[in-house]
């Protein structure tokens, strides 16, 4: 059995991340969505949220699993037993940083290959952050994400009206 895993922040999923978690699925016995518990970066949805957000979204997909992991990312795929590792790439940018991160983890974990998908033409454009600057403005989101993302952004953006407008 080939485990691949698809490791990011995914905050929050969005159509481009199940996509490419999709196509994994239809090439890897088992797909494991691993969702970075303590990313650099500031997110909007704590790592329990993120899980649950994409866990639902995957939810009858049989072969994807979804769980929160910490540490060096080709440790964690050592652990779960994994030999590929799954990137998305978007744009010519997303190129040179994901070569630089693969070829690093080459030099970590020689037995676990890199495989990067090119995102499906809709969803070149679209980012985590994009989604949440579109949703924050009250911008139509519901070609981006599943509903059930929509709704947790649009929930976060009245909190945050509420919030502003407490100050």
């Amino acid at each position: 059995m080939i485990i691949a895993l698809y490791p990011g922040t995914f905050d929050p999923v969005h159509n481009g991340h199940l996509d490419i978690a999709c196509r994994s699925a239809q090439l890897w016995d088992h797909v494991i969505v691993a969702i970075y518990d303590r990313p650099d970066k500031s997110v909007m949805f704590p790592t329990a949220e993120r899980l649950a957000l994409f866990s639902e979204a995957t939810r009858e997909w049989p072969n994807v699993d979804v769980v929160s992991y910490s540490g060096l990312t080709v440790e964690y795929a050592r652990e779960v037993g994994a030999k590929v590792m799954v990137r998305g790439l978007r744009a010519v940018s997303d190129f040179e940083y994901e070569y630089q991160i693969a070829l690093t983890n080459k030099q970590l974990a020689p037995d676990i290959e890199a495989c990067s998908f090119m995102t499906s033409q809709d969803h070149t454009f679209l980012s985590s952050s994009i989604l949440k600057e579109v949703a924050m403005l009250g911008g139509d989101i519901s070609h981006m994400c599943p509903p059930h993302v929509h709704e947790a952004l649009r929930q976060k953006a009245q909190e945050r009206e509420a919030k502003q407008q407490s100050l």
